[in-house]
């Protein structure tokens, strides 16, 4: 297996005996020998850069390489600004979990949602519980009503176990 690097070769660096040539006005030459682009990359005070080393023969552009890589390195800090992390937030409850202890989990799920976080629902069944599946799925059902506002249902509850687990995704708000 060959670790590709993340440098491109530049000037001497390639291997190539012929290239296929960019010069520095976006035009393609065709295919040259190597040393005659090196010679036409010197004279404009630029570089050859091998921008696609798998082709048959390797393309190369004349340019100036520091001004690309500051320029590479600039479209990546501003991937990295937009980006945004989504985490996966859990809400665990029972079945048994009285009505205001409810309200304030749905109003810690709203809060959640509105932060644009992916939500985990889990309702744990103890002992004989289980055997109520349907008043779980009834509980879930009425969460999902609570908070159908702020998300759209991603996974619908399922039994795993012991566990009724469902995922909610937040709703995808137009900017006013």
């Amino acid at each position: 297996m060959q670790i590709r690097s993340s440098r491109k070769r530049i000037n001497r660096q390639i291997f190539a005996k012929r290239v296929r040539l960019i010069d520095h006005d976006e035009k393609q030459r065709g295919i040259v020998d190597k040393e005659i682009a090196l010679a036409e990359a010197r004279e404009n005070d630029l570089d050859l850069v091998e921008i696609a080393p798998e082709a048959d023969p390797p393309v190369c552009k004349i340019m100036d390489y520091g001004k690309y890589q500051f320029e590479q390195n600039k479209k990546t800090k501003e991937g990295k600004k937009r980006q945004k992390a989504v985490q996966l937030k859990e809400i665990k409850l029972g079945l048994q979990i009285a009505d205001h202890d409810l309200l304030f989990k749905v109003k810690k799920a709203q809060d959640f949602l509105t932060d644009g976080h992916k939500l985990k629902i889990v309702l744990f069944f103890k002992g004989r519980e289980i055997a109520h599946a349907d008043l779980g799925r009834g509980l879930m059902m009425k969460l999902i009503d609570y908070l159908k506002e702020f998300s759209v249902v991603e996974t619908r509850p399922s039994l795993e176990g012991k566990r009724m687990v469902m995922i909610l995704v937040p709703v995808q708000r137009k900017p006013s």
